[in-house]
């Protein structure tokens, strides 16, 4: 069912004959509307239940106090806890945000960059799609001044602010855990290669096996898409080699899950077989059967920074920024083996 169109002052304004400005005014009960018109204009507009447009007022006012927001999706917890942060701290300073959603696409991307710079908002927070790899439509936003700040996965950090993760550190971490609690066979689950968090995970990940000098298998690195499917696919790869690995570390938590499915299906344990370590720490690694260990990021302080780096850049602040956040390894039951090799 189509709703109705919402009453407008042009409505009122050919209703009482008059023009939009007169009406604007006698809403207001400005003193250069006579008390008569005025109360006329109101009585109206209340009984054809007008309701002021603020979003519409404050472009007339030319200080749209607001913020567009790209997310690849709304789904996870690890997004929405992000979201949750950047609209607190939008709200605390006197703005409000506008959500798009990439779908991981690259066309829809561009196209929520293109509406959000036509709703006339004051700047954007954006997490690129796994499809990107054209960066133009965010350079664009250089030649019109418009503020971006970008988060997790990023790119042109030359030219615009970020917010991420410690990647590289996290996973040199990750894996000298597992090697740790005896494994020896670590493999590593990723998404496309020319995601930044994804180059610096590998890098984590390949720089622990370097330190331990452990040769580098290539057949142990799989990196395709991030989702659960592909994840899948990964892991059955994996397991199909002469000699499989006892252990993977995958760089998000869907990737993670999707593995531990697939092990499962081969009557494998985990950790006792196949250990694991996931990222992002979504709420469902507790849940799962063993639990899973993960790289817990901070993302409502994600959300926060990114959203007070944008406000900064409104202001003026020219400098761009790279700011890191640590993580943190949540050790649970999926990364330790109940007995350890020694190394």
């Amino acid at each position: 069912m189509i709703k109705p169109k919402p009453i407008s002052l042009k409505d009122i304004a050919e209703a009482l004959g008059v023009s939009v400005p007169t009406v604007s005014r006698a809403l207001k009960n400005s003193p250069e509307i006579s008390l008569e018109l005025c109360a006329k204009a109101q009585k109206l507009a209340k009984e054809m239940n007008y309701r002021p447009n603020p979003f519409a007022l404050s472009l007339r006012k030319n200080a749209p106090r607001t913020i567009g927001v790209i997310v690849p999706d709304i789904v996870t917890h690890f997004f929405a806890s992000i979201l949750n942060g950047i609209e607190n701290t939008a709200i605390a300073n006197g703005y409000f945000i506008i959500i798009t959603t990439s779908h991981e696409s690259y066309e829809y991307e561009k196209r929520n960059i293109q509406n959000l710079v036509n709703m006339r908002v004051e700047g954007i927070i954006a997490c690129l799609s796994q499809e990107t790899t054209d960066y133009s439509h965010f350079s664009a936003l250089k030649d019109i001044n418009m503020p971006l700040i970008l988060f997790d996965r990023v790119c042109l950090t030359e030219q615009f602010s970020s917010v991420v993760a410690d990647g590289a550190y996290s996973a040199l971490m990750a894996t000298q855990h597992l090697q740790d609690n005896g494994s020896r066979r670590v493999a590593f689950i990723g998404g496309a290669n020319h995601l930044d968090i994804v180059k610096k995970r590998k890098h984590g990940y390949l720089e622990t096996l370097r330190n331990n000098r452990i040769p580098i298998e290539k057949e142990l690195v799989v990196c395709r898409k991030i989702d659960f499917e592909e994840g899948k696919i990964a892991t059955e790869t994996l397991l199909s080699l002469p000699n499989p690995p006892d252990a993977i570390l995958a760089m998000n938590d869907t990737l993670a899950f999707a593995a531990m499915e697939v092990i499962k299906s081969h009557g494998l344990r985990i950790p006792e077989d196949i250990a694991i370590i996931g990222y992002t720490d979504e709420q469902h690694a507790n849940y799962v059967e063993p639990k899973l260990s993960a790289i817990s990021h901070q993302t409502y302080k994600m959300g926060e920074s990114a959203c007070l780096l944008l406000i900064e850049q409104i202001k003026g602040e020219k400098t761009v920024k790279q700011v890191i956040l640590p993580t943190h390894l949540q050790i649970r039951e999926s990364s330790i083996k109940t007995t350890c090799s020694s190394k």
